[in-house]
């Protein structure tokens, strides 16, 4: 399990206090899988053979996180104060989400490689940083003919260019009860997990606007461009080795939404498909024509009634094992910060997290696209 610098130093590199952030990662898999529907590991048997139920590791996961934060707090524990005196120590309110910070910072990389990482690079840096990424010539030098006594021929040289992505901060603003928070009344894995689900939700509608633009922007010459319009196997056959070769050999495969993909399909009407094949099953087939196909889950659009944000209309054909199209730079840890205890006349607090990222197209790969009519 990879551990981010910035989470190490926080548990001040002990094992014993990264165990509450190895739980999370456990805890986040399930949830997905359970919730989200995402095909995750976890663990579902205890050292001990004992079955582990979602709502058990969650009640474990809450305990484990407020004894993280009587670490940090300096507190001795929360037992050996009453409720009322604990809630109203503004230490207790800067670890509690000192420590969520961490915990997202633990699972939000790796989840987003998993969520966009087939056409992503997803890199960290330091604050106060840019990144600058440097984009190779994919051109090979021309060789040519010469004579018996001919030294050299026209030469030839290749220059970089260069891509700057400087971040941009967001921000989340919550209103939380403290007191139920630290109390049980609410629960504190729950919330950090619908942070982590809103920072990772809005990261993938970027880096996913940034490659469908870019993708719909390629040439579309009929016989030597990137981009056909409607579907047909010999254009997505066509396209598929383009890419390839021009990606230098490397294996190109078919993205596309369930409805998108369920359009590829063979120029043969006679065709056959049972029950328990990948058409039935999955909505659309694994292989096709000798490559093969990968789903992008569909992303709500959180902005409009019902709708989603990635195109059903688009099908993409790229190497993942080419440089990737989108490059994403995340900045420095998460931070946080929250009001006093009794700022607020109903005793809520106000909670801000805040994130730095940025996106950009730099690559010198191919990449091709079917627009379905």
């Amino acid at each position: 399990m990879k551990i981010p610098s910035n989470v190490i130093a926080f548990a001040s590199g002990d094992e014993k206090n990264l165990m509450v952030y190895k739980m999370f990662v456990d805890y986040w898999n399930h949830y997905q899988s359970d919730i989200d529907g995402k095909n995750r590991d976890y663990e579902t048997i205890l050292p001990n053979g004992k079955q582990i139920t979602f709502s058990e590791k969650e009640e474990g996961m809450s305990a484990a996180m407020k004894r993280e934060i009587v670490r940090i707090s300096g507190m001795n524990s929360f037992a050996s104060l009453p409720t009322e005196q604990w809630v109203t120590n503004p230490l207790v309110s800067w670890a509690t989400f000192a420590v969520v910070s961490a915990l997202i910072d633990m699972v939000l990389p790796q989840t987003l490689i998993d969520t966009i990482g087939i056409y992503t690079d997803v890199r960290t840096i330091g604050w106060g940083d840019s990144a600058a990424f440097d984009v190779k010539p994919r051109d090979l030098f021309v060789v040519s003919k010469a004579g018996r006594a001919q030294r050299t021929t026209e030469v030839r040289k290749q220059f970089r260019g260069q891509v700057t992505i400087v971040p941009e901060m967001r921000e989340i603003t919550v209103q939380v009860s403290l007191y139920k928070v630290l109390s049980g009344a609410e629960s504190l894995a729950e919330f950090v997990m619908k942070m982590i689900r809103s920072i990772e939700t809005q990261i993938t509608v970027d880096a996913y606007t940034a490659f469908n633009t870019a993708m719909e922007a390629v040439p579309s010459t009929a016989t030597t461009g990137l981009q056909v319009a409607g579907y047909t196997q010999a254009d997505l056959t066509s396209l598929c080795q383009r890419v390839s070769a021009w990606n230098g050999g490397q294996k190109a495969v078919i993205l596309g939404t369930q409805l998108a993909l369920v359009n590829i399909l063979p120029n043969d009407a006679n065709y056959r498909y049972d029950v328990q094949s990948d058409f039935v099953r999955i909505g659309y087939i694994r292989t096709a024509f000798g490559y093969d196909i990968m789903e992008l889950p569909q992303v709500a659009d959180r902005t409009t009634p019902w709708g989603t944000v990635l195109s059903d209309n688009n099908i993409y054909i790229l190497s993942p094992g080419a440089q990737k199209i989108v490059k994403l730079v995340l900045e420095g840890a998460t931070l946080s910060n929250t009001t006093g205890t009794f700022e607020q006349a109903n005793l809520t607090q106000n909670a801000t997290i805040w994130k730095s990222w940025g996106t950009g197209i730099a690559t010198n790969a191919s990449a091709g696209i079917v627009t379905l009519s």
